[in-house]
């Protein structure tokens, strides 16, 4: 009726991609939480720290590309994707609060729609982070802050995006929307 090889085959295909996708949603799930710390110690000032949580994400991805660099079906894993989101926040936000210029990450392969989430969430960052500048008395800081979510929402909105992107863009507008409140108490009470 059917050739047994056909399932030992599909068997085999199955439970390789089974264990292959449980490592890499154990690994996604570390680089993810790795990530948020580093945003954490980014908002506290806590540079060293930050840079070396994002260097032990790095090699955790690093890992991961190489490993499954043929395996398409498991790089589409959600929590991969997710953690590739939350990676992309902390760089973004790292080189924000020094300063640096935003830019693709290198030797990583990260998608499009990642780097355009991140970039979306990074806003909710820097209102945190004017938050905390503004309760310091640091307007001139703030004011910074407030041009580089206008600067974001600026190209963000040449964008077509649709469906979760849509929502984290409109998300993106709200944050934009709370610095500009921000902003304008600040220069009331002066």
């Amino acid at each position: 009726m059917f050739n047994k090889n056909l399932f030992k085959k599909l068997k085999k295909e199955h439970n390789d991609f089974a264990c292959s996708r449980r490592e890499v949603v154990r690994l996604a799930n570390e680089a993810l939480a790795k990530s948020k710390q580093a945003i954490f110690a980014f908002q506290r000032g806590d540079y060293q720290k930050g840079d070396n949580l994002f260097r032990e994400t790095e090699n955790i991805f690093k890992y991961l590309d190489k490993k499954f660099r043929k395996n398409v079906a498991v790089r589409q894993e959600g929590a991969l994707k997710a953690a590739h989101e939350e990676f992309l926040e902390a760089k973004f936000f790292g080189k924000t609060s020094r300063g640096e210029k935003l830019d693709f990450v290198k030797n990583i392969e990260i998608s499009l729609e990642s780097y355009l989430g991140a970039l979306c969430d990074l806003t909710g960052e820097l209102v945190r982070s004017a938050i905390n500048k503004a309760a310091a008395g640091q307007a001139k800081e703030v004011e910074k802050i407030k041009k580089i979510i206008e600067d974001i929402l600026g190209e963000l909105i040449q964008f077509d995006l649709t469906g979760y992107l849509r929502t984290k863009y409109d998300q993106a507008k709200h944050n934009l929307k709370k610095i500009e409140e921000i902003y304008y108490d600040i220069k009331i009470r002066k």
